[in-house]
């Protein structure tokens, strides 16, 4: 697949800054595969479009993982703990920071390339919500980047599909919890020529059994977000309950168990994007995109969502 397939224009007024006034208040795009149908809703009404599905969520915990270093000015951001204090994680400005050197809480250990540590942190992360570099206006309420349902920390950035839901939305639909940790490779652009010489790197996850059980067993399964998605699609090519994925859906991929998928507008030339094209038709998916864009929908992690049914 070649990389301008995963380009599309939006207009910069469409990156949502800020979330809506209340999480179910987004807008909800619709759209039946079966026949092309599309609906424009709110989110509150995603009950009354599902049919009895399973929805899956991802009940990572974003870290305040965004750790500001004076001298030289710079910050260090957590990606993912290693074991005990030690971490990986991006550090700047990377020429100017040398290993076995401490700035603040962080304790530099080794370079690993490309701007990425491997660290020791002093406590447990006491810094930022690691906000996308696309929303660059502050944020008054770091819990709007958090899931309602989050539990278990680890994530460097939010998994958003899921921050639509409200307690109330929660309690009128069947759930259940996988647990991915997000990393921010995830969301690191396609650079290469095309999608197939792109390296996406591995995450952490974990699922419970008796979870996995009802969720292999269930007649359909709503992924919420696209990294439930890569769970799930790992589990059911037999991949262990607990471990790392580096499964990377691109079109043409045989999905074994996701039946629809919630979704929010992702950014162009985006792994996440190339994965929506896997499960909606990569023409599809353009036509999609091209509707919302013109319905004024807001993209993005504060942006609105998509159901693909």
């Amino acid at each position: 697949m070649e990389l301008d397939e995963l380009d599309y224009d939006l207009p910069p007024e469409l990156i949502a800054q800020h979330p809506a006034a209340r999480r179910d208040e987004s807008r909800l795009l619709v759209v039946e595969r079966a026949g092309g149908t599309v609906r424009h809703r709110t989110f509150a009404g995603l009950p009354e479009e599902l049919h009895g599905e399973l929805v899956v969520v991802n009940d990572s915990k974003v870290v305040p993982a965004r750790i500001p270093i004076a001298s030289p000015r710079g910050e260090v951001l957590l990606l993912e703990r290693v074991e005990g204090d030690v971490w990986e994680g991006l550090a700047r400005p990377t020429r100017r920071l040398k290993p076995g050197r401490r700035y603040g809480a962080v304790e530099l250990i080794e370079h690993l390339g490309e701007g990425r540590w491997r660290l020791r942190l002093e406590g447990e992360p006491a810094g930022e919500t690691p906000l996308p570099p696309y929303i660059t206006e502050p944020l008054g309420d770091p819990s709007r980047y958090q899931t309602v349902y989050a539990r278990d920390p680890g994530s460097a950035a939010a998994p958003t599909a899921g921050l639509h839901f409200t307690p109330e939305l929660l309690a009128a639909l069947d759930v259940e919890r996988v647990t991915l940790h997000v990393g921010l490779d995830t969301f690191r652009p396609v650079t290469e020529a095309t999608l197939e010489e792109h390296a996406i790197h591995g995450e952490r996850y974990s699922v419970e059994p008796a979870a996995w059980e009802r969720i292999r067993s269930a007649t359909r399964v709503l992924a919420v977000g696209t990294t439930t998605v890569r769970v799930l699609e790992t589990l059911a090519r037999r991949g262990p309950l607990a471990g790392r994925t580096e499964l990377f859906i691109t079109p043409g991929f045989e999905f074994r168990r996701v039946d629809a998928l919630l979704t929010n507008f992702h950014l162009p030339r985006s792994t996440l994007l190339a994965l929506v094209m896997a499960f909606a038709g990569v023409e599809e998916t353009r036509r999609l995109y091209e509707l919302a864009i013109a319905e004024r929908y807001r993209f993005y992690s504060f942006g609105d969502a998509m159901l693909i049914l």
